[in-house]
């Protein structure tokens, strides 16, 4: 597991009331690497946020880490 992949299981999972049912998966498309996150249909709201919130949160911690590292990385939640 990488530093980025422990980031966001680390958020992800103390943002839900099911932990044990977060999943991630790295996905790589079109030259990004995706990290997919799935939670327990209960807590699908609470990982988007008020408006997308907390997923916009996410991705632009993504896109920090992406301009510091020369990567390109995504996040996607998985429904």
């Amino acid at each position: 597991m990488t530093n980025v992949e422990e980031l966001i299981a680390l958020i992800a999972v103390n943002l839900v009331d099911h932990p044990e049912a977060v999943r991630l998966r790295r996905l790589e498309k079109d030259g990004y690497e995706i990290f997919e996150v799935g939670v327990h249909p209960d807590d699908l709201g609470k990982l988007i946020g008020k408006g997308g919130q907390t997923a916009r949160a996410i991705r632009s911690l993504l896109a920090a880490v992406s301009a510091r590292s020369g990567r390109r990385l995504g996040f996607e939640i998985a429904e």
